[in-house]
């Protein structure tokens, strides 16, 4: 029977590589040396397989993709260092054992192959959050074998099952592994980051790092949806796997490096298990459903009457009346509205009306409701086992008015653009759109509009529910 003879979390920054950093590595010398020390246990456990989850291979968003074929390879050629190159055997009995473990989880797999990939005009390679973790462990030990795992976008109670799977499927193989998750933690630590500064960023990691030392599992699955989606981070999904991975332990992690000093978050840490009784699935199920009927209670009667349109329509296949609860002020007016939909952070939907095209607010939600869920080209149509994971906001819009570009404002205003038969429309208030100059230069791009062109602007406000 095989067993996972070690846990480890560790980030993935490719300047951490000499070769790349050119000198900068050295400003993240605690987290080289952490990376370092975890090499050496490793080695020293001798896995016949490095079971590893990265955020950066080939993502599916309904599907987790385990790479399958005899082996694999990949360099860090796009960082400026193609000298750092691998060519690994990929573990091919123990991958299949894992898929059809996933089955009996109910867990969708994808396995990848060249072939596969080509139809989809994607290289079939080893990502960077693969290879920089297995950069320092190369040092140590020469010869393994590798499960390459690409997280998705389920839900974190799949992707937990997902993990128990792994080990389900290792106990009836005779391998032994250890299990690697790779993730950095917050984008946001700084302005001369990758991306905006963020005060989430440095809230996120405090309580991810604090709830894996702990071992508090609940915790990492309750940390708040507003912080995980402000953070920026591409670990929690990896976390999500390891911690199933390890169902049936109490778990204690040790924190033996954590930088951000690039305004990325760096964490690596080591785990010790022991065998508990308690059965941690059922209370992340049981805690999920609880978090989701308080969020129900705080819905005002336009996000409550947003989510209940989608849902009967799903479920009944035409569309709701008019609830009782829907106050008169909804019935009488008539107003354009927005719908958006999103799933753990990610946009899953989002149709709109500028100006309405039914006879009441209510109805114009109703509408766009059932749209953004069901017609927006851009995604699949939501499956009714989708809808608690769904967020909804409505966005009802004031009449636009005539603007000139100095009184626009990205933050209160939305805006639209015309010229002949173009237009285009853009939101207030979006991340990453901060000036005047990015909110038309995007809303241009959107309406095929050159900015050298004439043309008019209006600009709106919206009052958002969420």
């Amino acid at each position: 029977m095989g067993e996972i003879l070690g846990f480890y979390a560790m980030p993935h920054p490719p300047i951490i590589i000499p070769e790349i950093g050119k000198g900068e590595e050295k400003k993240i010398k605690n987290t080289t040396e952490a990376c370092n020390k975890i090499a050496e246990e490793i080695a020293l456990l001798q896995p016949d397989t490095i079971v590893i989850v990265t955020p950066h291979g080939t993502m599916f968003s309904d599907a987790i993709a385990i790479s399958y074929e005899k082996s694999i390879s990949g360099s860090l050629s796009n960082f400026g260092a193609p000298q750092i190159h691998m060519d690994l055997e990929i573990d091919t009995l123990l991958t299949e054992k894992i898929i059809e473990s996933a089955k009996t989880y109910n867990i969708p797999v994808v396995a990848l192959n060249e072939r596969l990939l080509k139809s989809y005009n994607v290289e079939y390679t080893l990502d960077h959050g693969v290879l920089v973790p297995l950069y320092f462990l190369r040092k140590k030990l020469s010869k393994f074998k590798l499960v390459h795992i690409t997280y998705s976008m389920l839900s974190d109670i799949e992707l937990y099952k997902f993990g128990i799977a792994i080990n389900n499927a290792l106990k009836e193989s005779s391998t032994n592994s250890v299990f690697i998750a790779s993730g950095d933690l917050s984008h946001k630590l700084k302005e001369e980051g990758p991306y905006n500064y963020s005060p989430y960023g440095e809230k996120f990691d405090k309580e991810i790092i604090g709830f894996l030392r702990d071992g508090d599992i609940l915790g990492v699955f309750n940390i708040d949806e507003n912080t995980v989606e402000n953070a920026g981070e591409c670990g929690l999904r990896s976390y999500y796997i390891m911690l199933g991975a390890m169902n049936g332990y109490k778990i204690k992690g040790e924190l033996l490096s954590y930088e951000g000093t690039f305004g990325v978050g760096y964490g690596v840490m080591r785990f010790d298990l022991e065998k508990s009784t308690e059965d941690t699935l059922t209370q992340l199920i049981d805690a999920k459903k609880e978090r989701y009927k308080n969020r129900l209670k705080n819905e005002d009667s336009y996000v409550r009457l947003a989510r209940e349109s989608l849902t009967y329509y799903i479920t009944n296949g035409n569309y709701i009346d008019i609830p009782d609860y829907v106050p008169d002020e909804m019935k009488r007016s008539s107003r354009g509205v927005f719908v958006s939909l999103k799933k753990f952070g990610n946009l899953r939907g989002c149709i709109g009306t500028v100006f309405p095209v039914t006879n009441s607010l209510a109805e114009e939600i109703i509408r766009n409701a059932v749209e953004a869920g069901e017609q927006d080209p851009r995604f699949d149509p939501v499956e009714e086992s989708e809808l608690e994971d769904i967020h909804f906001s409505v966005d009802v819009l004031t009449e636009p008015i005539p603007a000139t570009r100095e009184e626009l404002d990205p933050k209160k205003y939305g805006v639209i653009v015309n010229t002949g038969r173009k237009s285009g429309l853009l939101l207030p208030d979006l991340e990453g759109v901060d000036t005047i100059e990015e909110q038309l230069n995007i809303v241009l791009s959107k309406a095929g509009i050159n900015a050298r062109e004439k043309y008019s602007i209006e600009k709106f406000e919206v009052i958002r529910h969420k």
